[in-house]
């Protein structure tokens, strides 16, 4: 059984994976081009091709004290059936994102990937006979992105089940023919899906099976403060850089920026969501101020607002 820390630290480099972040991005919403999963949502990338987009949306409108249910009710008909216009929904995408920020719709995610995906990886990594963090942690991967079984029936067909070569062999081994069924895929959006095989090879070269902590994927830390609290970066210590972004930049930096341009009588709202918007009242505040007006909130940018 692995402890609570272990699930966290499992979870976190899947989101790290989904969508940079170790906490998960709770609003994130990505289109990719070539996706068959077209529109994704959410801490762990849920789609709309799959349905499982509708689950997780009917789920929170069902949920007591969600903020934005009646916004969303009218989409469910539409996220039922499929309807791959909500693609290009903008108002749909605005209503995704603003959402992420409500306590309500954080829990209904976590239930949802506890239930989707992390509980039914957990039961095929313990038939499997996998019972390392790492092991699971793999599992999760797969689950989530997609071709669990296949891949691990190639592996077995390949180079024998857990039980015959042992989970630190195996794990490797499906690492490698996962890796090379992503690179060669006709698919070829998958191809730069590689990375995640390689850092979960990189954990198995650490020698991280029980992933303690503290853990640096991909360039940022995993450790205890981030799993209770904020994210960090394993690069350094200094406030990030606001700026438009696919997923949009969400949180508390993101809510004082907005705050602070409404003090200097600049007009944005304030939802702790760098969209667009905020953006162009960022480039309005720096032609004020003569400042380079790239949209991005840097230390100068930080100190004009009275941020630092």
């Amino acid at each position: 059984m692995l402890t609570d820390l272990q699930k966290k630290a499992a979870q976190a480099i899947i989101n790290i994976f989904e969508t940079s972040s170790a906490k998960g991005n709770y609003g994130a919403v990505t289109l990719l081009p070539g996706d068959p999963g077209h529109l994704t949502y959410g801490r762990s990338q849920t789609t709309l091709g799959s349905g499982n987009l509708f689950l997780l949306i009917k789920a929170y409108c069902n949920a007591q004290g969600a903020e934005f249910s009646t916004d969303l009710l009218p989409y469910l008909p539409r996220l039922v059936n499929k309807d791959l216009t909500l693609d290009h929904d903008t108002r749909f995408r605005n209503i995704l994102r603003q959402a992420g920020n409500d306590p309500v719709m954080q829990e209904e995610q976590d239930k949802f990937f506890d239930r989707v995906y992390w509980t039914p990886a957990v039961v095929a990594a313990t038939n499997l006979g996998l019972s390392s963090a790492l092991g699971v942690a793999t599992v999760y991967d797969s689950t989530v992105h997609g071709s669990w079984k296949r891949m691990r029936d190639r592996t077995i067909e390949k180079f024998g089940n857990v039980a015959a070569k042992g989970e630190r062999a195996w794990v490797p081994h499906y690492l490698g023919v996962r890796r090379d069924w992503l690179a060669n895929h006709s698919l070829t959006i998958l191809h730069g899906t590689v990375y995640r095989m390689d850092a979960l090879k990189k954990l198995v070269e650490q020698g991280a099976w029980d992933l303690a902590l503290p853990l640096t994927v991909r360039g940022v830390l995993i450790d205890e403060h981030v799993l209770q609290g904020q994210d960090a970066s394993a690069a350094d210590d200094n406030e990030r850089l606001l700026r438009l972004t696919t997923p949009h930049q969400t949180g508390e930096d993101v809510r004082l920026l907005q705050q602070a341009l409404v003090k200097k009588g600049i007009t944005v709202k304030i939802d702790s969501d760098f969209g667009d918007k905020t953006e162009k009242a960022v480039r309005s505040f720096q032609q004020q101020q003569g400042m380079t007006d790239d949209g991005i909130v840097g230390p100068a940018t930080r100190a004009a607002l009275g941020l630092d």
